[in-house]
């Protein structure tokens, strides 16, 4: 492993096991810049493909594994550690297979990202991230518990003391571990049944937190809220909760307008004219279902008016503010310019005297009116 002219000079082994990982590590550096630039190559003019991904995930390693074996070739190059030379090889093997499954962990997960991708693409369905990422989780999980199996066998490392520990062990282990497991099997209770995915609005039962769900993880579920800021709930409290999810079986939503008219409107032409605003509003905006025909209802006789609904679908909830704003605006430009009018809550008090005559008052003060109405603003 060593030319004649360094042996039994200890200053010419060192360096030439210091040249050997100088050159180890100008390989690993002209190995990475190759890749990187065909990587480069690969996204030139279009976003990032699955085979630059690939390349990329695959970099890191590569530079390790020519690094640490070049550091493990020199140290057995020298000729003061020839009693380690075995205990170097072997741990040369064991390096080896660590950034094998490494690499594995990385392009498995790439790589089942990549098929769900493609295939929610060509069936023209919407992608369960929440389901990619478990999936690509529990890949990571198998291939390092295969890694590190090959490992212990190579090393000639019986399992069955490690399995009669576990079996001992586990039921302190579970007990310990007991709200961790839980979440655990909650967060495969949440993707299997797909109660949520990542992207969806949803809404607990108490109404006091809702948002769009950016990540379904072992332990917890992240929840970015209208106001911008993040709600991390445990998945055992989630599964166990009522949820309402805004973007299930599907994102569009109805939109109900409640209103109400004079008692003294032409009920007929309300719906006609309110039917042909809902239709506007549907037609010029963007965010309404152009193929959904509005709805319109009478609801009952209120104290005031003769209360109405009307209802519409929006694209999504987003979008169903702007739908129901701009349909409350134009229905009131509306009813103005048709003269229908839309009452304030009034309430008529009456007095009664006994002997039907009001009693008489002192100068400059003021008599309670008889049938006067006080409109309550």
């Amino acid at each position: 492993m060593q030319p004649q002219f360094v042996i039994d000079s200890p200053l010419l082994e060192a360096a030439w096991a210091v040249g050997l990982l100088l050159v180890s590590a100008l390989v690993a550096w002209l190995v990475l810049l190759g890749i990187h630039r065909q990587e480069r190559k690969l996204e030139k003019g279009s976003k990032a493909t699955l085979s630059s991904q690939l390349l990329e995930s695959l970099s890191r390693p590569v530079f390790l594994l020519i690094v640490s074996q070049g550091l493990l070739l020199s140290l057995s190059s020298v000729s003061y550690l020839a009693g380690w030379r075995p205990v170097l090889t072997k741990l040369s093997f064991v390096v080896l297979i660590v950034l094998i499954t490494y690499s594995l962990t990385r392009t498995g997960s790439l790589l089942l990202g990549g098929y769900f991708h493609s295939r929610a693409i060509r069936r023209k369905v919407r992608l369960d991230e929440g389901l990619i990422r478990f999936l690509q989780r529990l890949l990571v999980i198998a291939v390092y518990a295969l890694g590190f199996l090959i490992l212990l066998d190579y090393l000639k490392i019986s399992l069955t003391p490690f399995i009669a520990g576990l079996g001992i062990g586990g039921l302190a282990v579970a007990l310990a571990l007991q709200p961790a497991l839980g979440n655990f099997f909650a967060s495969t209770q949440i993707v299997s049944d797909r109660v949520v995915r990542v992207g969806d609005y949803i809404e607990l039962e108490d109404g006091k937190i809702r948002g769009y769900v950016l990540d379904v993880g072992w332990r917890s579920t992240r929840i970015r809220t209208p106001f911008n800021n993040m709600v991390t709930i445990p998945n055992s409290v989630l599964a166990n909760s009522i949820i309402t999810n805004f973007y299930a079986p599907n994102m569009e939503m109805g939109v109900i307008v409640n209103c109400g008219v004079s008692y003294s409107s032409n009920l007929a032409q309300v719906e006609e004219i309110a039917l042909a605003v809902a239709r506007e509003v549907t037609q010029e905006l963007d965010e309404a279902v152009k193929t959904a025909e509005p709805w319109f209802g009478y609801e009952e006789f209120g104290d005031s008016n003769i209360n109405f609904w009307l209802w519409l679908q929006a694209k999504d909830r987003m979008a169903s503010f702007r739908l129901k704003s701009e349909l409350i605006k134009r229905l009131k430009t509306r009813f103005d310019r048709e003269g229908i009018t839309i009452n304030y809550p009034v309430r008529t008090t009456y007095l009664h005297w006994p002997n039907g005559t009001p009693p008489r008052f002192a100068p400059g003060t003021t008599t309670p009116g008889i049938g006067n109405s006080e409109e309550n603003h």
